[in-house]
């Protein structure tokens, strides 16, 4: 008999999500708004702290699109993008007609790398940059101190996308506080789910405001339905975000899991040679390990990460390469990429490993009987 599957992340239940969704019926509010979406919005903010506010979208990637408006992004402006990430975190740019110049990362976070971020600035400097994306690849923190200090230096925005990194933190601080925008995603795979959903966060409690307005269609005040802009239709329900409301129940529960399961990993590897976690630099950094990745060094006993997500799925164990760079992907064949190819050697040997907070230790057994195949031990 097949055994049942074991994903990579898959949503995990808290208990308290129906107790939500249930009054969401009972009192009918089956709408995009209502009292679950205040509260879930509170939540994030007081969780987050720093005079943060929020609202709920319907993804991360519509957070994104609705900073890049806010921040005023236009055709043919230039905005500097991590190229290894999920599209989410680009496409937006394209549907502002903008340019796109994609960041290289670094080795030690694989994320945006501050030199890359200075010569793409120095390169273009006589051009229209208009915004910076760095990510939190897989919940591990960005060099944020560095980037921070560049757009400053530059005046220039940061739009920080937190989609994978919610609970992280850089030097005591919770990624998503910043970015002059920031964003979270709530996808059904993330350390805690809407099921789809995501969240707007500034300290600026204008731009959130405007936010709100560009996603509820940009109505504007009137006992009649008036447009004076385009407007969106991004707002999160009330439903879903009740499913938030359990989910930031068991938030920090949640972070615990995915760091002890980072931990069990490493503790499996620790006696096989050329294996590199992606890791915490310093005791700066702390990740919430969303997901577990690692690369494994070429030419290590006819060993690669395609040889081991193979072996992987034959025992119905979903693992995945890492984010193909988007400078690399043929949507984006045309931008121009700044860097050393840092993220393109992250790619050709990585893995994501099956990381989920509800994988049971008979889970993390069978994982391992079939890691331990690959590596004949």
């Amino acid at each position: 008999m097949k055994k049942k599957r074991i994903f990579l992340s898959s949503p995990h239940m808290g208990g308290n999500e129906m107790k939500y969704i249930k009054s969401a019926f009972i009192n009918n509010w089956i709408a995009p708004l209502g009292p679950n979406v205040d509260n879930f919005e509170n939540q994030i903010s007081k969780y987050l702290g720093n005079n943060i506010h929020v609202s709920a979208l319907s993804s991360g990637t519509a957070s994104i699109h609705l900073a890049l408006k806010i921040l005023g992004i236009k055709e043919n402006d230039i905005v500097l993008v991590q190229s290894l990430t999920f599209c989410g975190s680009s496409n937006p740019v394209k549907y502002l007609n903008a340019k796109i110049v994609f960041i290289d990362s670094e080795l030690d976070t694989w994320n945006m790398c501050p030199d890359s971020l200075n010569d793409a600035i120095l390169k273009y400097k006589n051009k229209s940059i208009k915004a910076i994306i760095p990510v939190h690849l897989y919940g591990m923190p960005a060099k944020m101190d560095e980037i921070v200090s560049i757009s400053k230096k530059y005046n220039i925005p940061i739009i920080e996308d937190s989609a994978e990194s919610l609970g992280s933190k850089f030097k005591g601080k919770f990624c998503g506080t910043f970015g002059d925008i920031s964003t979270l995603s709530f996808n059904g795979n993330k350390i805690i789910t809407t099921s789809g959903g995501g969240a707007f966060v500034s300290k600026n409690k204008n731009y959130v405001k405007k936010s709100i307005f560009l996603a509820t269609q940009a109505r504007d005040k009137a006992p009649h339905y008036e447009h004076s802009e385009i407007g969106f239709n991004y707002r999160m329900s009330n439903i879903l975000a009740g499913i938030g409301l359990g989910q930031m129940e068991v938030l920090n529960e949640r972070v615990k899991r995915r760091r002890r399961i980072n931990k069990f990993y490493r503790n499996f590897f620790k006696n096989i040679e050329n294996i590199v976690f992606q890791s915490e630099p310093t005791n700066d950094f702390f990740s919430n390990f969303w997901l577990t990745a690692i690369i494994i060094k070429p030419n290590i006993n006819n060993i690669n990460n395609k040889k081991i997500i193979s072996h992987l799925e034959k025992d119905n164990i979903e693992s995945r390469p890492i984010w193909k760079p988007m400078h690399l992907q043929p949507l984006y064949k045309n931008s121009d990429f700044i860097g050393k190819g840092n993220c393109d050697y992250i790619f050709d040997n990585g893995i994501c490993l099956p990381s989920g907070s509800n994988l049971s230790d008979e889970d993390l057994d069978r994982i391992t009987f079939s890691l331990k195949k690959v590596f004949s031990i």
